[in-house]
C-alpha cells in the first residue's frame, strides 16, 4: 500500500530542476540530463534581472502562495517582520495584497511604505498597491499622485499601461493606445471608444492584432473587414484572427489579400476548400507549389490536391511528388497511394508502396500505424511471434508515436505468451523508462510488481501528495515571474500580455509560459491544450527544445494541473475514494472547466447529468439538487456516483470507470461477451471506442498524477530511467 495521506507534506520546488526532489525527477533516461539542465538553465536565466531562479528555489514565501489568505496570514506576518531579505519583501507584498482585498488600507500601507526601494522588481506595482490602499482610506489625491509617479518614473513598464488606464483622462488613454497596444487594459479603452464611434480602423487593428483570443473578437474582425483602405499586412492580421477563431471562409477571403507567403497561400486555399470552392482552392494550391516548392506548406498542398482529384488515378502523380520531394510527409503519401492502388485492384503495387514505407520511411507515424495494425492482425490470428516482431520496432523506430508505448507493452504480453519472460521483463522496463507518461507505463509497472496499484485496489490507495507550488515560468521578465509566483494572477496576466510580442511564432519557452498563464486564469482546457501542443513542434531545433523541457517535472505538472485540490481531497475522503483517481476522471471529463456542458447536457467538472443529479439528491434526501456549475456541488454529486459504480462492481475501478462513461447496462453485456481472463485484453476488446479510450485516458491520467505528485513513485520511476534499459536489437520484419 502506498503511504497514507499525512498532515505533513513533502515540499516540492518545481523550478527548473533546482531542489533535491526535482533533481531526482528528470523524467527520462539520464543521458539527456546534462543537456536538459544546460538548456533549461540558459532558458530560465536569459531574461532574469535581479532575482535568480536559485533564489526562488530557496524561498519560504512562495510555498505559501497556494494556501488561503487565512491559512498563510500568521506565517507572512512573521516573515514580513524579519531582517531585510528578498523573502521579507515578498511576504510584505503578499500580505499587503491580502489586506487590500479585505479593505484594510492602513495596515497594508504600513507594509508597503518604502518597499519599492527594497523590492525593485515590483517597484511600479508596489506604488499602485499603495494607491489602492490610499483610495480605500479615502485619500484620492494621494492615490492619484502615486499613479502619476508610476507614469513618470517607469514610463516603459507594463505597470504604466495599468496606471494610464486607471487615471482615465483622454490624454493618458491616447498614450496607452500609442505606447501599450498589447496591454489588455488598452483593449478595454479601444472597446469603449469603439462603442462611441465604431468607425476607427486603428483601434480595430489593435484588437485584431493583440486581442484575437478574447470573447467577441469576431464582431470586431467583421467590422475591420469592411474598412476600405486596409494594407496587405492588415489583411494578414485579419486572416490570422479569423483562422484562430475557426472562421475559415472569412479567413480565406482575408488571406487572399495578404502578402503571398507560403503559410498565407496555404490558409487561403484551405479556407476555399473548406468552403467547397474546389476549383479556386486547386488554383491557389498550385500557385503555392510553384512559388514556394521547398516549403512544408507545399507538401501539404500536394496532399490536398491529391485528395481533391476527381478520380483516384489522378491523385497518384501528386502523391509521387510528395513521396520524392517531401520526406517528412512521404509516409502519408505512401499510405494514400497504397489505399488507391488497392481500390484499383493492383495489390502487388500497393504492397510495394507499404514496403517502401517500412524500408525508407520507417520513422514516420504512418509506418508506426502500419506496423501496429499488422501486429494486431497477427495477434488476432494467434501468431504471437509475428505480432511481437511487428510491434517491437514501433517502440524504438517510432518513439514519438502515440502508439509506441502501446506497441511496446503488447510486445511484452506476446513475449510472455511465447514463454520468453526475460524478454517481456526487458520490454516492460523499457516502456516504463522511455514512456513514463503513458497508461502503458502504469500497466507495465504493475506487471513488474511495483507498488503503483491495479484495477482491483486503486480505490483504496490513499497516496501522500506533495505540497503544491507553482513552477518558475520559462520565459518573461523578472517582474512577470515574481508576480506569477506570488499568485498575483491579474497583474501577471497584464504584464505577460504586454511583454509577449512574439505571438505569431512563439518559442517553446514562450508558449509553455503562455499555457501557465492560461492555467492561472482558470482557463484549464485552453492551458492544457497549449502545453500539450508543444509536442507537435516539427522544426528540429524546436522539437529538441520541447524534448528538453519534457524531461523535467515542471512540464508534466503543468500538463496535469491540480486545481480544486482541497475540494477533491475533502470529498474523496468522505467517499473513501482515491483523490488522484477522482482528479484523473475530472481531467478527462471536463479539463477542470466548471461550467462546461456536453451535447447530452452533462454539466460541470465531473459531467453530471441533471437527471442523475436529481436522482442522487433524492437518494441522499437533500433539500434541493446542488448547482452543477458549482465546483463543490458537482464534486459532491460526481464522487457519490463514482462511489456507487465502485459498489456495483466490487470495487473494481476498471469496471467502475467504464460504467461511469458507458452505463452499467453496457458493462454487464461486455462482462458476458468479452474475455475476462486477461484484463488488458478485456480493455482492448471494449466495443465502444469512446469507452475504450476513456478507460485508458482516465487511468493514464491517474498514473501521471501519481508519478508527479507522490514522491515515492516519482523516485521509483526515476530509478528505472537511471537503469537505462535497452531492447535487444532486431531487424524490422518484412510482410
Amino acid at each position: 500500500m502506498l503511504k497514507k495521506l499525512q498532515t505533513k507534506h513533502i515540499s516540492l520546488m518545481v523550478g527548473a530542476g533546482l531542489s533535491a526532489f526535482l533533481a531526482g525527477a528528470m523524467l527520462s533516461a539520464p543521458q539527456v540530463g546534462r543537456s536538459v539542465g544546460q538548456w533549461l538553465q540558459k532558458l530560465m536565466t536569459s531574461q532574469v534581472g535581479q532575482i535568480s531562479d536559485q533564489e526562488r528555489a530557496k524561498s519560504v514565501v512562495l510555498p505559501l502562495v497556494l494556501k488561503s489568505p487565512q491559512d498563510r496570514a500568521s506565517k507572512l506576518e512573521s516573515l514580513a517582520q524579519g531582517s531585510s531579505s528578498l523573502d521579507r519583501h515578498r511576504a510584505g507584498y503578499l500580505l499587503a495584497s491580502d489586506l487590500i482585498d479585505r479593505k484594510q488600507g492602513r495596515e497594508a500601507l504600513q507594509l508597503l511604505q518604502g518597499l519599492e526601494n527594497d523590492y525593485p522588481a515590483l517597484a511600479p506595482y508596489i506604488l499602485l498597491k499603495q494607491a489602492q490602499a490610499q483610495q480605500i482610506l479615502g485619500e484620492e489625491g494621494k492615490a492619484s499622485d502615486l499613479r502619476q509617479a508610476v507614469v513618470r518614473q517607469y514610463p516603459q513598464a507594463p505597470a504604466t499601461g495599468k496606471a494610464l488606464y486607471i487615471i482615465g483622462v483622454k490624454e493618458y488613454q491616447d498614450r496607452a493606445i500609442a505606447e501599450f497596444p498589447s496591454h489588455p487594459l488598452t483593449w478595454e479603452i479601444a472597446r469603449q471608444r469603439l462603442r462611441e464611434n465604431p468607425n476607427q480602423p486603428e483601434l480595430l487593428l489593435i484588437l485584431a492584432r493583440h486581442a484575437y483570443e478574447q470573447p467577441g473578437i469576431v464582431g470586431y474582425l467583421d467590422r475591420l473587414m469592411q474598412q476600405p483602405d486596409l494594407k496587405p499586412e492588415d489583411w494578414e492580421i485579419l486572416g490570422r484572427g479569423y483562422w484562430l477563431n475557426r472562421q475559415f471562409g472569412k479567413a480565406s477571403t482575408a488571406y487572399g489579400k495578404a502578402p503571398p507567403t507560403a503559410k498565407n497561400l496555404y490558409r487561403y486555399a484551405r479556407g476555399l476548400q473548406i468552403s467547397k470552392e474546389r476549383e479556386k482552392a486547386s488554383a491557389v494550391y498550385n500557385q503555392l507549389v510553384q512559388g514556394f516548392p521547398h516549403t512544408s506548406e507545399a507538401g501539404k498542398a500536394l496532399l490536398q490536391l491529391a485528395q481533391m482529384t476527381k478520380t483516384s488515378q489522378e491523385a497518384i502523380p501528386y502523391l509521387d511528388q510528395v513521396i520524392s520531394k517531401y520526406p517528412e510527409k512521404a509516409g502519408r503519401g505512401l499510405v494514400r497511394k497504397s489505399q488507391i492502388l488497392t481500390r484499383l485492384g493492383d495489390k502487388k503495387a500497393a504492397a510495394k508502396a507499404l514496403q517502401l514505407l517500412i524500408d525508407n520511411h520507417g520513422s514516420t507515424e504512418e509506418a508506426a500505424q502500419y506496423r501496429w495494425k499488422t501486429a494486431q492482425e497477427k495477434a488476432k490470428a494467434k501468431d504471437y511471434e509475428a505480432a511481437w516482431k511487428w510491434a517491437k520496432p514501433v517502440t524504438t523506430n517510432n518513439p514519438r508515436s502515440i502508439l509506441a508505448p502501446r506497441a511496446g507493452f503488447w510486445a511484452g504480453k506476446w513475449a510472455t505468451k511465447l514463454g520468453n519472460q526475460a524478454e517481456a521483463k526487458q520490454i516492460y522496463e523499457y516502456v516504463l523508462s522511455n514512456f513514463p507518461h503513458s497508461y502503458y507505463a502504469w500497466r507495465s509497472a504493475g506487471i513488474l510488481g511495483l507498488n503503483v496499484g491495479n484495477f482491483n485496489n486503486v480505490r483504496q490507495i490513499k497516496p501522500e501528495i506533495v505540497e503544491l507550488q507553482r513552477p518558475v515560468p520559462t520565459a518573461g521578465s523578472d517582474t512577470f515571474k515574481e508576480l506569477y509566483l506570488l499568485g498575483q494572477d491579474r497583474d501577471a496576466w497584464l504584464q505577460w500580455e504586454t511583454e509577449f510580442r512574439n505571438t505569431k511564432d512563439p518559442t517553446v519557452a514562450e508558449e509553455f509560459t503562455d499555457g501557465l498563464i492560461q492555467l492561472s486564469h482558470r482557463e484549464h482546457l485552453k492551458g492544457i491544450s497549449t502545453i500539450a501542443k508543444l509536442e507537435d513542434r516539427e522544426i528540429p531545433e524546436e522539437q529538441a527544445e520541447y524534448q528538453a523541457l519534457s524531461q523535467n517535472i515542471i512540464y508534466w505538472q503543468a500538463r496535469y494541473p491540480f486545481p480544486y485540490f482541497q475540494l477533491i481531497q475533502s470529498w474523496s475522503k468522505k467517499r473513501n475514494l482515491n483523490p488522484l483517481l477522482v482528479t484523473a476522471l475530472i481531467r478527462q471529463e471536463s479539463r477542470f472547466e466548471p461550467k462546461i456542458r456536453s451535447i447530452a447536457k452533462a454539466t460541470g467538472l465531473m459531467q453530471v447529468l441533471p437527471s442523475t443529479a436529481d436522482w442522487i439528491a433524492e437518494k441522499e434526501k437533500l433539500d434541493k439538487t446542488p448547482n452543477l456549475e458549482d465546483p463543490e456541488g458537482n464534486i459532491m454529486l460526481g464522487t457519490w456516483y463514482l462511489d456507487h459504480t465502485h459498489e456495483q462492481y466490487d470495487n473494481n475501478s476498471l469496471l467502475a470507470i467504464a460504467s461511469y462513461n458507458a452505463g452499467p447496462g453496457n458493462v454487464a453485456k461486455w462482462l458476458r461477451r468479452l474475455p475476462t481472463e486477461d484484463i488488458d485484453e478485456f480493455v482492448e476488446e471494449i466495443p465502444f471506442n469512446e469507452t475504450k479510450n476513456y478507460v485508458r485516458q482516465v487511468f493514464g491520467n491517474y498514473w501521471n498524477y501519481l508519478r508527479l505528485y507522490n514522491s515515492e513513485i516519482s523516485r521509483i520511476v526515476t530509478q528505472y530511467s537511471q537503469k537505462q534499459p535497452q531492447l535487444s536489437s532486431q531487424a524490422s520484419p518484412n510482410n
